[in-house]
């Protein structure tokens, strides 16, 4: 399985450099001098790293095969890809989107609450996008306070959302079964 390493940015510079869209945990690692890498589309590679720096929290690179500005903007938007070998470096609490796709998002009393549709990488904090019967697509801040469990081989994840994140029109209801907002009491008739 092909996974995403990063994706290609615009040209920086004359002579063939480009800003890099990061999409790997270790990106010196996975772009070190001299590896060489597939794309998507396949034809667009493949492409051997020459160098890789950091300006100002942006990752550029060069490529041996890209020696000018026109090139390297014709490959925006391309993907650069390894392939996958999922037992090296296996998290227990790690998981690549296409693992999640398609699972059950449950909450902890196991009614359904919709399917994992996608993972959004976010830099701050992923998001699980979970479409729910209804159709509504919701974002689920991909934490353990709020998915406490993700199991793999029985299909699913479990959710336990904070109060309106699956329901917006929660109503407050009191002790005499009210709803917030109703008088309760004798008509004047």
């Amino acid at each position: 399985m092909q996974l995403v390493v990063a994706i290609i940015g615009a040209a920086h510079g004359l002579k063939g450099e480009v800003k890099l869209d990061i999409r790997t945990d270790s990106p010196l690692q996975r772009l070190a001098q001299g590896n060489v890498l597939e794309t998507d589309p396949a034809a667009a590679g493949p492409l051997t790293v020459s160098n890789v720096r950091e300006y100002k929290g942006a990752m550029f690179a060069r490529f041996a095969e890209i020696t000018d500005r026109t090139t390297a903007e014709s490959l925006r938007g391309v993907q650069l890809v390894i392939e996958s070998d999922e037992a090296e470096g296996e998290d227990d609490n790690a998981w690549y989107p296409h693992e999640l796709r398609g699972l059950e998002a449950l909450d902890p009393q196991g009614y359904e609450l919709g399917i994992v549709e996608d993972l959004l990488v976010l830099p701050a904090q992923d998001l699980l996008l979970v479409r729910t019967e209804s159709g509504e697509l919701v974002q689920v801040p991909f934490v353990q306070e709020i998915v406490p469990e993700v199991d793999i081989d029985d299909h699913c994840v479990v959710i336990d959302p904070p109060a309106g994140l699956f329901n917006e029109a929660e109503l407050d209801v009191d002790d005499s079964g009210a709803e917030e907002g109703e008088v309760s009491g004798e008509s004047d008739n």
